[in-house]
């Protein structure tokens, strides 16, 4: 008996992918990016690191042209290389910021040192508004480093980024991107550039008017800059995130972070590591929680496979017994920080279509091959959605639980689609892929991708009966996008672009998929680099994340300004905000850039 019982834990571990965690002393000295370069450093770092040499060398000509160091305001939508100057002219020393109340807003300043070595710290003050004692305390405001990370490139035909990639067939460079909280200091070597960053969160309570302070950039303890900063508070409220319409939906993968905090899968060591990743993802408004209900949804498209949250097992009579212990700490656990309005669960429809479970007659894993529209398939899913739904009813969750899937043919989804109705016809369904009419009435929450579009009064139809309707992009689209090489206004662009196609929000298909040393190389085996991740350990953000949250930022605003001017009955000022959305078609993109566009819209929006 103690033989099946260690034989039927080994094979679970397998199947639910517990820890394929290797001990500490265990792992190599030096990490390797998938690149295969080497790091220099331990594996996967959380705290203080080093980044990667720079492929790219210094530009000697450049640097000559502008001696000396350079302090200044730069610019949010720009990615400031770490090899070449900033010349002085390009940069300032005051900020004008615009916010509403409750709003998060960014800044960016950048130090280009020219002829000596720099130890780089920042010192903040309190935000005040003249004559008065109100301030925006600095506690509100919070200064990180931009560091660089390893990238790569389009295509050759630049037309997309999808398909196998070796290193050397693409130019890499370094790009500013991880933002990076941890250090208080940071040292850079002359003839280099360093950005930093400065995220201000705007309390509710705050009343209008001027606020002004400053930002100043020191060199060990010698003040190099001292910036000046002011941020002017609309009257108007933003709500907190969790009350945000828009319906933001980024793939989460805990397997991703077993491996790179080192973490055996599900345990209380792996769930506190993910908490900053994933209060992260609570705090931009997330919406949705990603639950594998089958192993290996996708087979093997990320370093970190997804296996099941669910232990599918075949008893010895023939019957199924499915078990749902790691799902239900998983939704807990997302749901604890603030991630509540949906679970979607994948897929009925794998990329491979064999489903693993355990044989107790035969004590081993097996695979049932079968595919929708099959009796065998019928049998086994009609068993295991009943019984989900039984769990997901006493839980208080079958309400907000979807069974999803992605990217799958309409004939396949059809037939899914009579399955899942057999078991419970009350079940939501989530699809994200092409445009198939004939889905329309039966999918509660329908993602495009981005060159697709709703029919109008399909559009208005699902919004009246509560349905969800959203985009995504992927490695097919070349711009825009959120590699790590892309231009930061491009993902803020997403939040305008849902708002003038009068969808609910966003898809992205890899929130924390990680490279193997995602801090120091983007780059992937498949697709451009970043493609699989929008955050970096360590609960740090990403220039791309910021942007696209102030995006999402915009879309809220704009929902909310529709409202109140429809309220007034103020049809100047609708038609204004009308003239900013009608910006956003994706043909523009193709004469004017992301940052262009956003500025114009931005001018519009604030002078409202």
């Amino acid at each position: 008996m103690t033989t099946l019982r260690n034989n039927f834990i080994f094979c679970l571990y397998l199947l639910v992918g517990l820890p394929l965690v290797m001990a500490q002393d265990t792992l190599p000295s030096t990490g390797i990016t998938h690149s295969g370069l080497s790091t220099g450093q331990a594996p996967f770092p959380v705290g203080k690191y080093q980044e990667l040499p720079n492929p790219i060398p210094t530009p000697q000509a450049l640097w000559s042209e502008h001696p000396g160091t350079y302090v200044g305001w730069g610019d949010t939508h720009r990615r400031y290389k770490k090899e070449e100057p900033v010349p002085h002219g390009n940069l300032s020393d005051h900020l004008d910021l615009k916010a509403w109340k409750g709003e998060k807003i960014s800044a960016l300043w950048v130090v280009s040192a020219g002829e000596q070595d720099l130890n780089l710290s920042v010192r903040l003050s309190d935000l005040k508004l003249k004559g008065t004692r109100h301030r925006i305390s600095k506690e509100q405001l919070q200064s990180s480093f931009v560091r660089y990370v390893m990238t790569d490139e389009l295509n050759k035909d630049k037309k997309g980024a999808c398909g196998h990639r070796l290193a050397k067939d693409f130019d890499s460079t370094l790009v500013a991107d991880v933002i990076d909280h941890f250090p208080s200091h940071l040292s850079i070597p002359r003839k280099t550039s360093r950005p930093g960053w400065i995220s201000i969160d705007i309390p509710k309570a705050t009343p209008p008017g001027t606020y002004t302070g400053s930002v100043t950039i020191l060199n060990g303890q010698k003040p190099l800059k001292e910036l000046s900063l002011s941020v002017v508070v609309n009257n108007r409220v933003l709500p907190r995130p969790a009350q945000w319409d828009f319906h933001l939906d980024l793939w989460q993968n805990p397997y991703a972070a077993a491996r790179y905090y080192q973490t055996p899968l599900w345990s209380q060591a792996h769930f506190q590591a993910m908490e900053k990743d994933y209060r992260m993802y609570s705090r931009a408004g997330g919406k949705s929680i990603t639950a594998s209900i089958i192993d290996r949804p996708w087979d093997g498209q990320t370093q970190d496979p997804f296996h099941s949250m669910v232990r599918w097992t075949r008893k010895l009579d023939g019957s199924w017994e499915f078990n749902f212990d790691v799902f239900d700490r998983w939704v807990t656990f997302m749901k604890g920080l603030g991630v509540t309005k949906q679970i979607n669960t994948y897929s009925m429809i794998p990329w491979k279509l064999s489903f693993a479970y355990f044989d107790e007659a035969s004590n081993t894993i097996k695979h049932l091959d079968t595919e929708p529209g099959e009796p065998l398939y019928q049998e086994v899913w009609v068993a295991m959605l009943k019984q989900f739904a039984a769990h997901l009813k006493a839980k208080g969750w079958f309400d907000h639980t979807y069974i999803a899937m992605d990217e799958r043919p309409m004939e396949a989804m059809m037939e899914t689609i009579k399955v899942i109705r057999k078991a419970d016809t009350d079940f939501k369904i989530s699809f994200a892929g092409s445009l198939h009419p004939e889905l329309f009435d039966q999918v509660d929450d329908y993602c495009l991708s981005m060159e697709e579009s709703f029919p109008e009064e399909i559009l208005k139809k699902r919004t009246q009966e509560g349905k969800i309707s959203t985009f995504y992009t992927s490695c097919a689209h070349a711009a825009p996008n959120s590699f790590t090489f892309s231009p930061p206004a491009q993902t803020k662009w997403y939040g305008w672009y849902a708002a003038k196609e009068g969808l609910d929000g966003y898809l992205r298909w890899a929130y924390n998929s990680w490279v193997l040393e995602p801090l120091l190389d983007s780059r992937f085996r498949t697709w451009a680099a970043g493609d699989t991740y929008l955050i970096y350990p360590g609960g740090r953000s990403s220039v791309r994340f910021e942007m696209l949250v102030e995006g999402i930022q915009a879309y809220e605003k704009i929902r909310i300004l529709k409202t109140e001017f429809r309220k007034e009955g103020n049809h100047q000022r609708l038609e204004k905000l009308k003239s900013a959305l009608t910006l956003f078609e994706l043909d523009r993109l193709q004469d004017a850039s992301a940052d262009d566009i956003i500025r114009s819209a931005q001018n519009i929006l604030n002078s409202l």
